[in-house]
């Protein structure tokens, strides 16, 4: 039930933001403009990554993530009011506004992420490594796109974690592009779980976009990291249901291949499952959705009403060496 309410507010986050980044941005479209400017890159229809990964994790374990990060933030427990206040620039945002939807930081439950491709995965395996050091059972989680795979720091970290034998997680969201470019164009395995044994780690491949193979994966692969049994990484079959980016023209996609996946939507296929098991009824499912939406509304309006930095700020909490 815990994942069903975290995929539905993901979705409704996500929708919400698509108006909201919207307003101010036509008849002539100019990033600059309307409340949330800057680049957007939204999470709709790959909720059970997060979702699946997160439900087994604990505020002491580190999850970083990549420039698509709103549905890791979430599911990882980002407070939701100061996480929408620094997307829109705002004073009480997690950042103080100055670091947007790319650069979310928030250390009561170890969640950060950032806008250079691959560059969470060594971060993740520097928190194992403490992790391991100081005698805990945590683990670091860092999720990244296919693209990122072909990184050299996915080699490396990969490599040191193996050897040192850290409590790591590598979470391959492979949406079937890297911006534009197929992954069959770019990637030279079939999917990216099959690198595992280059490495002398686990790999799992989690195929349709499943949420129940993802929490089952997940599971794994945790306890295997709490347990000194070292990494793991999995690779999910994802879906991207919006552009690389908001605005995005989608010239490289056949026109029929989002209503496809669309039609294979996982927050429908867990509800189902759900119902059909009777674990939950109808009216018990429309509370949850109801309640994960309020809270959604109920950050943008916090995020609307708090003030922008003051002018004088904009020096405050920038460090030279």
């Amino acid at each position: 039930m815990w994942m069903y309410e975290q995929m539905v507010k993901i979705r409704y986050y996500e929708d919400q933001m698509v108006d909201a980044y919207t307003e101010g941005k036509s008849p002539v479209f100019n990033i600059g403009e309307g409340p949330v400017p800057g680049e957007m890159h939204l999470a709709t229809g790959q909720e059970p990554a997060a979702a699946g990964m997160m439900v087994h994790l604990t505020k002491d374990d580190t999850v970083t993530a990549p420039h698509r990060p709103h549905h890791h933030a979430i599911a990882k427990g980002v407070d939701l009011k100061k996480m929408t206040a620094e997307i829109f620039g705002k004073e009480s945002g997690l950042g103080k506004g100055k670091g947007g939807h790319m650069h979310l930081f928030d250390p009561e439950v170890k969640f950060s992420c950032g806008g250079i491709v691959a560059a969470g995965i060594p971060h993740a395996v520097g928190a194992a490594m403490a992790n391991k050091m100081k005698g805990k059972d945590w683990v670091a989680v860092a999720f990244i796109g296919e693209g990122a795979a072909n990184a050299g720091a996915f080699h490396e970290s990969l490599n040191l974690a193996a050897l040192w034998n850290l409590p790591l997680i590598v979470v391959v969201e492979d949406n079937s592009y890297g911006i534009s470019v197929p992954k069959k164009s770019s990637t030279s395995v079939e999917s990216n779980d099959l690198r595992a044994s280059a490495y002398g780690v686990a790999g799992a491949y989690v195929k349709d976009n499943d949420p129940v193979a993802m929490y089952k994966a997940s599971e794994e692969a945790v306890n295997r990291a709490r347990n000194g049994q070292g990494p793991t990484i999995i690779e999910i079959e994802t879906f991207r249901f919006l552009g690389h980016f908001q605005g995005d023209p989608e010239l490289y996609r056949d026109k029929e291949e989002v209503p496809g996946l669309r039609a294979r939507d996982p927050i429908m296929k867990l509800r189902q499952q759900l119902l059909d098991a009777e674990h939950v009824n109808e009216p018990e499912l429309e509370e949850i959705e109801t309640r994960a939406k309020k809270e959604v509304d109920d950050a943008y309006q916090f995020a609307r009403d708090s003030d922008y930095p003051k002018p004088e700020a904009a020096l405050d909490d920038v460090f030279t060496s």
